[in-house]
């Protein structure tokens, strides 16, 4: 322990809190005040509690923002701050205090998670307005920023660990918010079982810290982690993977993304855009120590991101649920910010920007999706919609800035932050570059195919509408977050990306970014190919779902897509190997405890028992019966002395 420490005062400790960031606990307080208020205030809070939420989410905007400023004054060195809040976990040698690590790290996804989650609020105003539960839905709505943003600031893995389970717990409330509908029930328990699966593996990520180093705050794991034993090392990096794939949704853990769906658009765009399925990206790049001193581990990184963005695309082609084939691109687009995070130091900053484009503009179309809807009696299937920029021009044009922004188009945020983690895809020389660069390129191709079709197939082309929907654009409070959405989506990587801000200031805390990377094609090359990429699935698109009309009703397709429209079978794939066999199990062991377990110990009980009956026959309290058997005992014993004899 006292090389560790050594180690940890080597690197430097962070710099207690002052001034204003010493009031960063309000970012958490103040919307778990919101929550608490809501959820125990009763139905005396129904009239005005939902603005009470929205008005505490902007004010832990504010505080973070705030604190932001301050920290830009100050040197680059000097901006992070550690604030101690008290004692948590006093055993002995083993101490963890709970405390908010506020650095360029956290913060970025505090202004994030603020900013768009408040947005959310805002639109959630209008689209919850007629429901009954809406105070309720308000107060889950601040439980989940609050537990997001505890997740982002905790400076330990174990204070980061009950925000994670906080976040788990929001989103099985608000995706199972419609728990009357035996379905939406389903999807909400269905999340809360796979994230439990990631669950498992971050604890026993944990565990091993505390084995390894015998700490589990971030500076003291971070410090030993180049000196730890390499395969506890791989160990933490494969567990804390298992983690991030349950949490955001990637392969092998993603089967529950679709069905989220389930939920509310506002959660849809909540949990889809800013913060659940970031979750993964934040562990991955906060542990960016543990990852750079084992490459098996960072491989796995890449690996899966590789493999779940182009599963996310491939589904997202053919789906006809709207909020579903967005579901779809996330699943795709977290893919792309892993495989950046995998790729270690050079992907490190892209990943985050990309986190922080695909926040805007993925919020902003599933909000765009929840606005088509209120204009459409709540149907999802694209077949149905069609010509909706006659009728609905705001949310066709800030739709419309999303779908250019997250298939690249040059000048947008999606063009700087993905284009960047394509090109970071192809450095190095060996076969894992041209793999990886492939995969993400590919990517971007379908990426556009099927955004574009989603778009075509509802704002343009020919109406296609059931007789009893009058599309109609939606109230202020549904659009005006929507258009600020729209303006992030547009002007967001263009103030970033050819700065290189993004990277300077996260150099602080994943290190100095490497430039002039070599890669195995020319950057000039790789953008061009990619551009001609995603041209092509826009005229492919084009071609088949704006020119051509579109049929009412999903033709049969090929096997692929006849897979895609199954998710790849990813359900029965899970039953398969898990779900059955489980069951299997499940009966083996109860049958086995009631028969082998519960049968030994009946079975004892019902010996002592039946021995006690017959003995307490001999105790019948006759005095010649008792003198008989001492006859019959000395009998015996007389026997026994002739014997030996």
């Amino acid at each position: 322990m006292t090389s560790l420490a050594t180690l940890a005062a080597a690197q430097g400790n962070v710099p207690a809190a002052t001034g204003i960031t010493a009031y960063a606990w309000l970012l958490v307080a103040l919307p778990l005040l919101g929550a608490a208020v809501l959820l125990f205030g009763g139905r005396v809070t129904d009239a005005w509690g939902p603005y009470f939420a929205v008005a505490m989410s902007w004010a832990a905007f504010v505080v973070g923002l705030l604190i932001w400023l301050v920290m830009l004054g100050r040197p680059g060195g000097e901006r992070a701050a550690d604030l101690h809040l008290f004692s948590w976990v006093p055993a002995g040698s083993f101490k963890v205090d709970a405390g908010m690590l506020v650095d360029q790290l956290s913060l970025a996804f505090v202004l994030l998670v603020t900013f768009v989650g408040s947005l959310i609020h805002v639109y959630s105003l209008g689209y919850m307005a007629h429901d009954p539960d809406k105070r309720r839905f308000f107060g889950y709505l601040n439980l989940f920023v609050a537990a997001m943003l505890l997740l982002v600031l905790a400076n330990s893995y174990l204070l980061l660990y009950v925000g994670w389970e906080g976040v788990g717990l929001a989103s099985y409330l608000l995706i199972g918010f419609w728990s009357q509908n035996p379905s939406y029930a389903t999807a909400g328990n269905k999340a809360f079982i796979a994230n439990r699966v990631g669950d498992f593996g971050l604890s026993v990520a944990i565990m091993i810290m505390f084995v390894t180093f015998g700490a589990v705050d971030f500076q003291s794991v971070d410090a030993g982690a180049s000196h730890a034993n390499g395969a506890a090392v791989t160990a933490m990096g494969l567990m804390l993977l298992l983690g991030a794939c349950g949490k955001s949704a990637q392969f092998p853990l993603q089967s529950w993304l679709g069905d989220a769906m389930a939920g509310p658009t506002p959660v849809s765009a909540l949990i889809h855009a800013a913060t659940m399925v970031t979750a993964g990206v934040y562990l991955v790049v906060r542990s960016h120590a543990i990852f750079d001193a084992s490459p098996g581990a960072q491989l796995a990184v890449v690996i899966v991101g590789a493999i779940t963005l182009l599963f996310g695309a491939v589904v997202g082609c053919a789906k006809d649920d709207i909020k579903k084939a967005l579901a779809a691109s996330t699943m795709s687009q977290i893919g792309y910010m892993m495989l950046a995070a995998g790729l270690g130091p050079v992907g490190y900053a892209f990943a985050i920007f990309h986190l922080l484009t695909h926040g805007f503009f993925k919020a902003g179309m599933f909000l765009g999706a929840g606005s088509v809807m209120h204009g459409m009696n709540d149907q999802v299937d694209m077949r149905r919609f069609g010509g909706l920029s006659t009728v609905m021009k705001v949310t066709w044009v800030t739709f419309g800035l999303g779908w250019l922004a997250i298939i690249g188009f040059p000048g947008l945020s999606g063009y700087w932050s993905k284009d960047k983690i394509i090109e970071s895809a192809f450095v190095g020389d060996g076969w894992h570059a041209w793999v990886f660069g492939l995969a993400a390129m590919i990517g971007a191709g379908i990426t556009a195919f099927y955004m574009s079709r989603l778009f075509f197939m509802t704002f343009q082309g020919e109406r296609r509408w059931t007789d009893d929907v009058h599309p109609h654009e939606s109230p202020l409070t549904m659009t005006v977050p929507m258009v600020v959405l729209a303006v992030g989506s547009a002007l967001l990587g263009v103030a970033i990306g050819p700065t290189g801000i993004i990277q300077s200031w996260l150099e602080p805390v994943v290190g100095t970014h490497p430039e002039h990377e070599h890669t195995v094609l020319p950057a000039l090359a790789i953008t061009l190919l990619t551009l001609l990429l995603v041209a092509a699935g826009i005229a492919l698109a084009w071609m088949r779902y704006w020119r051509d009309a579109v049929p009412t009703m999903a033709p049969a397709g090929s096997l692929l897509t006849q897979a895609a429209r199954h998710d790849l079978y990813q359900d029965e794939v899970n039953e398969g190997l898990l779900m059955r066999p489980g069951i299997h199990l499940t009966r083996s062991l109860v049958f086995a405890d009631n028969r082998g377990v519960d049968g030994a110990v009946g079975g004892l009980a019902a010996l002592v028992g039946g021995t006690s009956s017959r003995v307490r026959r001999l105790q019948n309290g006759f005095a010649r019966s008792y003198a008989l058997t001492m006859l019959a005992g000395v009998v015996v014993f007389l026997g026994a002395l002739w014997v030996i004899q």
